[in-house]
């Protein structure tokens, strides 16, 4: 039967429109098919079309592609370009082996494909952004490495040396490591991605040059390119970051953005000069794992429930604390996305701007040309904002006319870098702001920290040792005799971790505090305050995170430290 018959049969087309559409088709100089013409006057859908094709073809058809189809051993002969371009992806169903398409009337491509894969493919159809995903996912997840890469290239240049070819300089100038050098960044970046990774550090010694990833805030070391290898690789990560080659002596801040299926991510790129050549050091920005909402960060309910009575103040400013890499930003953003957009104007001003918001304005500082935070914030102050957020307080002036514009009807975020929750306080009288402005001005300060997660799989029970009783002090009690977890190992972690979560300390304004504030009395006091009207700290966050079985002991003290007091 023909298509238009097939779904005039299924109830999806009557006879009238695919006559219309004939019509149309026979007129048209663009030779598009008939399926092509329903659809785009509206008649059919993508799917009906292609379960018409599967009948008429008698091949099966899928609306979904199951993650274990896909088989990252049957591309590993086929280059993306290929699979790109023409819509098909070799995947595997029941151990038969298939071919993922949505135009099944490409025979001639489907044979290609069999002949370079050297085995028969059944047809498969499905819809064509479920072909498109599928090759990106299955290409994504490919076991390429950079280690076999440097092996295979390392075997090769040592096969030339016992031939008796000699490297000079104008060798390497003229090709040899450019087309090598591009492969190894990406295959770089590529495992840096899948790690999960935040940086990926480049860094030059006399002998060797050290390749590690930042991942869950921990330092791993990776495989190590060849020493010789170094200058074309720093040039090319210049290049990619539109920095000076030739410049050595200084350092660099550039950016650059890379695809990876349908993801596109960028990448901030910083050089300083060393003693032995150039470091360079990638911060890779996934916005998937920053804009986040705020009950996926790990607040625990009085916390968030807290946190979240704050941000319905019309006025006043919030302070995030903690040190650097203690998901501030994320939790700012998260914030963000509680207020109502559309009806309130939110302004940024960040360095940089590393992740775009939507219905946000966001501004860049740029020391450069004068743009700085208190200057940015000052014309912040003329576009009759809501909601402000300052990236960083850093000096007196900024942190003035962010606290005069929290009174005068606009409430402020911003970030400072103290131990905890009450040292936002102390911080801003030391920067020199008088303080019965500080209290006037805060509704709340959130001390934050990062823990990595044990992983689920094989993490295992393990006692409290005397050590950690040691550390923990007069609190050691809330964990003796609790089942407590301990890291262990598996494929699917690193070091028996997976992912971070965050544990906090919110310490909310009242005027009790407020008055404490004004008098200028000491944190203790405060603290004591505090605790009365019901704060948790950080360190207790953290033991009911232990308890819970989220994260180990060890992972918990050594975030927290001992900067904390047994009140």
């Amino acid at each position: 039967m023909l298509l238009g018959e097939l779904l005039v049969e299924d109830g999806k087309a009557t006879g009238s429109q695919i006559a219309h559409a004939l019509e149309k088709q026979r007129g048209a100089a663009s030779g598009m098919r008939l399926g092509e013409i329903l659809r785009e006057d509206g008649v059919v859908s993508e799917e009906d079309v292609l379960q018409a094709l599967a009948r008429q073809f008698n091949i099966p058809f899928v609306a979904a592609v199951d993650a274990g189809m896909l088989d990252a051993g049957l591309v590993r002969k086929l280059p993306v370009e290929w699979a790109r371009a023409h819509g098909m992806l070799p995947v595997r169903v029941d151990d038969r082996c298939c071919v993922l398409t949505s135009d099944p009337s490409r025979i001639a491509e489907q044979d290609d494909l069999a002949l370079l894969m050297e085995i028969d493919l059944t047809p498969l159809l499905a819809p064509r952004t479920v072909v498109e995903r599928s090759i990106e996912q299955c290409y994504f997840q490919r076991e390429e490495s950079s280690r076999a890469f440097i092996e295979d290239m390392e075997q090769g240049r040592d096969a030339q040396e016992k031939e008796g070819a000699t490297a000079t300089v104008e060798d390497l100038l003229r090709n040899p490591d450019a087309a090598p050098v591009t492969q190894l960044v990406n295959l770089i970046l590529l495992e840096a991605l899948k790690a999960r990774a935040s940086d990926v550090h480049i860094e030059p010694f006399d002998d060797c040059l050290r390749v590690r990833f930042r991942i869950d805030g921990m330092l791993y070391e990776q495989t190590s390119p060849p020493k010789r290898m170094e200058a074309a690789l720093i040039s090319r990560l210049k290049v990619m970051g539109h920095l000076d080659i030739a410049e050595r002596r200084l350092p660099q801040d550039g950016m650059a953005k890379v695809r990876v299926g349908e993801r596109e991510v960028d990448i901030r790129i910083s050089t300083i000069p060393v003693a032995a050549g150039e470091r360079v050091v990638l911060r890779l920005l996934n916005l998937e794992n920053v804009i986040r909402p705020l009950t996926e960060l790990g607040m625990p309910g009085p916390v968030l429930d807290g946190f979240r009575d704050i941000l319905k103040e019309a006025y006043g400013a919030i302070w995030v604390t903690g040190p650097t890499g203690s998901g501030k930003t994320t939790t700012l953003y998260a914030a963000l996305q509680e207020l109502d957009t559309r009806r309130r104007n939110i302004l940024t001003i960040e360095d940089p701007v590393e992740y775009q918001l939507d219905n946000i304005g966001q501004i860049s500082v740029k020391p450069k040309i004068g743009l700085t935070f208190s200057q940015g914030l000052r014309h912040i102050l003329r576009q009759d904002p809501d909601v402000i957020l300052v990236g960083e307080t850093r000096d007196l002036e900024t942190v003035e006319i962010a606290i005069r514009a929290s009174l005068t009807g606009h409430l402020v975020f911003s970030t400072l870098h103290t131990n905890d929750a009450l040292g936002a306080i102390t911080r801003l009288v030391d920067m020199g702001v008088a303080p019965y402005l500080v209290a006037a001005a805060t509704r709340a300060c959130m001390a934050q920290r990062l823990v990595r997660t044990l992983c689920p799989r094989c993490k295992k029970p393990a006692p409290l040792t005397a050590q950690q009783q040691r550390m923990l002090g007069s609190r050691a009690g809330r964990l003796q005799g609790k089942t407590l977890y301990t890291p262990g190992a598996c494929d699917a972690c690193i070091q028996g971790y997976q992912g971070r979560v965050g544990i906090y300390e919110l310490l909310r304004v009242t005027e009790p505090v407020r008055d404490l504030i004004r008098e200028g009395r000491n944190m203790v006091a405060m603290r004591a305050e505090a605790r009365r009207n019901g704060m948790q700290m950080l360190v207790e966050d953290g033991i009911n995170k232990v308890l819970e079985g989220v994260t180990s002991v060890d992972e918990m003290l050594r975030v927290v430290g001992r900067d904390y007091e047994d009140i």
